[in-house]
Parts: structure tokens; C-alpha cells; sequence
């Protein structure tokens, strides 16, 4: 899942970026209020946490703007004003949830990964599953009939994507927009590779295959395997 952050105290950046990387998340950051906007017009995100108080343009002008232009990602205020009147008027202009400094990053994710599931209409809070193949989005564990299978960090985030898609065809532009930084390199096949070892790990030794190629326009995750190969 990919995350746009806007938020000029480079330490707290830093913070959230390496927290959200180790989480798994690709992530786009932005130091102030106008890179964010053009960021979040441009590029798609699966959820944002803005701050509200930014250089060149605030997080409140950010957010309205961002909905005025028809872009439902959902956001997250992180912000030291916290009062009620504050909160109010956040949520009044579009923003989704509200977060105020100083906060653990436990209590940040666990509501990024909130605002992502409600959006994607996931009915199970921490799991996400296709045939016998199952993963734990809190404690990112993943069985398939029984058996564990370790994933790397990477491998996880595009699991995660196809098995939020089930039966929906991905291409490989929407797979680099969603797990990796939007200063991916298009013309890399490293798509092509993770995906090559993925389908290694889930579906060896399996009976059905899960991950299939769609010549020409992608790749899908679903239990039957009707899909040219």
C-alpha cells in the first residue's frame, strides 16, 4: 500500500517514513503544503497524513482542495492542535481522522490501516483471504492449507495488493503506483520478478494455482485459473 505523508519537521518525517517502511508501505513524502497538493493530484495514494500546519499552503487548504479536485484518498491529520474546534473543522473539510502530536506510531498505523480497509470495504479488521490462502494484516503472518509461508517486506505489500483486488485485474503500472515510490522506474522488470518469486512461495506444491498472468494486461489473484497463461 502506498502512503503520501506531508509534514515539514524533517525529525518526525523521518519517523513516520521509517516507521511506515518497516510496516511494509511505500511511501511518498512532501515538506510543505504545495508539493503535497501536487503529490496527492498526481500521483494515487491508499491513504494520507497530513499536518496541518505547513509552509505555502496549510494542511486545512491542502485537504480541501484535494477534495474539491475529487480525490477521495482518505487522510489522517497529524497535528499538535488538538482542540475540539480543531478536530471539527479537519473532518468538516474532508479529512477522514485526526491525530494529535505527540503520538505513538502503533496508535498512527494501526489508524492509517483503518482508514485503508474502510475504503476498500474489507469487513475482517486484520484479515484478508482467497481459497485457503489467508494474511494477517496486524501480525502480517500468512497460511496457506496450514502451512506458513515467510514473505520479505516487499513480497507482503504485493500479496497485500492482489488480495485486496481478488478477481480484479492489476497492472503492473497500478502494481508500481500502489508498492513502490512514485520515482520507480517503469522500465524495470522488477515487477515481473517479484511477482515470479511470490507465485514460488504461495503456490508451490498447491493443487489450484491462486496468482495468474493475464497476457497483455496483468496479473490477478483468484482461486480458479481460467485466465490465459
Amino acid at each position: 500500500m502506498r502512503v503520501l505523508l506531508v509534514e515539514d519537521d524533517i525529525k518526525i518525517a523521518s519517523f513516520i517514513v521509517k516507521g511506515l517502511k518497516a510496516a511494509g508501505f511505500a511511501v511518498d513524502s512532501a515538506v510543505d503544503g504545495e508539493e503535497g497538493l501536487e503529490l496527492a493530484l498526481t500521483e494515487p495514494y491508499d491513504a494520507a497524513i497530513i499536518d496541518l500546519m505547513l509552509p505555502k499552503r496549510s494542511g486545512l487548504s491542502l485537504i480541501k482542495e484535494m477534495r474539491a479536485e475529487r480525490v477521495n484518498t482518505p487522510v489522517l491529520i497529524l497535528s499538535a492542535k488538538g482542540s475540539v474546534d480543531d478536530r471539527v473543522k479537519g473532518l468538516e473539510i474532508g479529512a477522514d481522522d485526526y491525530l494529535t502530536k505527540p503520538f505513538a506510531f502503533s496508535e498512527l498505523l494501526a489508524r492509517v490501516q483503518a482508514l485503508i480497509r474502510r475504503a476498500s470495504g474489507i469487513a475482517d479488521p486484520a484479515r484478508l483471504s482467497v481459497g485457503d490462502l489467508s494474511i494477517n494484516l496486524l501480525t502480517r503472518e500468512v497460511i496457506r492449507a496450514g502451512r506458513r509461508i515467510d514473505l520479505q517486506p516487499r513480497e507482503f505489500s504485493l500479496l497485500e495488493y492482489l488480495m485486496r483486488n481478488a478477481g480484479r485485474i492489476v497492472s503492473k503500472t497500478m502494481i508500481m503506483e500502489h508498492v513502490w515510490d512514485y520515482h520507480f522506474d517503469p522500465q524495470t522488470n522488477v515487477v515481473e520478478a517479484r511477482i515470479s518469486r511470490l507465485r514460488e512461495k504461495i503456490d508451490r506444491g498447491a493443487d489450484q494455482k491462486l496468482i495468474h498472468t493475464v497476457r497483455g494486461a496483468g496479473y490477478v489473484i483468484k482461486e480458479t485459473d481460467s485466465f490465459p497463461q
